[in-house]
Order: structure tokens, then sequence, then C-alpha cells
């Protein structure tokens, strides 16, 4: 006796008896909300300033690209993550502040150790170029694709003007 399966779990034998069987399993993870408190201290965490990364790494926390799974599938928790980087970025500004308030050490001869401001330095500048990047409106030089684009054609316009006065 023969026996396959067709369409929506209808098993056929040779006999051409028609039985049901139980639909197929869905393949995959099921799609369940973040649980709250792996949302809660994902958050706090984002806008303390830390990296969504580094927090991954922690023991019993998700994956990080769990984590975007879960920002994909969840509105709430996306608004809450978009806010929470917002928050991070401005304490990672306040972190400057505090590393250039920070008075450096003396070395033996009672001058200031220029390794150490120099390292201070480089955590300063990286964390701004940093911020630049992933928010160019709040922190970034000012300089937008837009602006880029009205500097270009305001040029333009001059060197049009400029040429029209020349040909007279």
């Amino acid at each position: 006796m023969y026996n396959c399966t067709i369409g929506q779990g209808l098993k056929i034998n040779q006999g051409l008896n028609m039985t049901a069987t139980t639909p197929p399993k869905k393949r995959g993870r099921p799609k369940t909300k973040p649980p709250k408190d792996q949302v809660d201290a994902i958050c706090h965490w984002i806008s303390e300033g830390g990296t969504l990364r580094s927090y991954c790494r922690q023991p019993n926390t998700p994956f990080f690209t769990t984590v975007y799974n879960w920002i994909d599938k969840d509105p709430d928790f996306a608004i809450r993550f978009a806010r929470a980087r917002d928050i991070g970025h401005d304490s990672i500004a306040q972190e400057c502040f505090d590393i250039a308030d920070e008075i450096p050490p003396l070395d033996q001869s009672g001058r200031t150790d220029s390794g150490f401001v120099s390292w201070q330095k480089n955590r300063i500048w990286t964390r701004t170029q940093l911020l630049a990047k992933w928010d160019r409106k709040k922190y970034g030089d000012g300089n937008t694709q837009e602006q880029e684009q009205q500097a270009i054609n305001t040029i333009q316009k001059v060197q049009i003007e400029v040429i029209g006065r020349d040909a007279d």
C-alpha cells in the first residue's frame, strides 16, 4: 500500500481513502513579543550610553540580532529603543565633558603627563566622531547634504551671473 500526503494535511492511500492528518508544524522561532524585563534592561543600558553589542556580550542576554528582530516585530519596543538611543547619545556627550574636566596626573618631574592628556583627547575625539555619525543633525558639523547642495547651487548661480557680466 502506498501513502502520500497532499494539500492541507490530507493523506491518500492506495485505496483512495482520504484521512485527515495534523497540519505540518511551522518552521523557525515562534513570533512572540520580547520579555518586558529584557526590554527594560536593554533600554536602560542603551540610555546610559552603552552599546547593544556590549549589552549582548553579558551572560544570560540575547544575541544582538535577536534584539534587532524584536525591534522589527514590536513597534512599542522600537520606539522605546530609539528614545533610549537618543538619551544615550546625550550621555556620551556628557561623558566627553567629564573626560575633559578630569585633571591629569603629574609625572615624576611634577609636569602634566602628556601621554595621559593625549589618551584623553583620543577618547573625546572618538566619542564626538561617533556622535557626529550617529546623529548628524544634533552632533554633526552642521553640513548636511541638503546644505551642501544649496551651497553648490549658489556657486553655480554666481558663476552664471559672473559669466553673464563678463560677456556684456
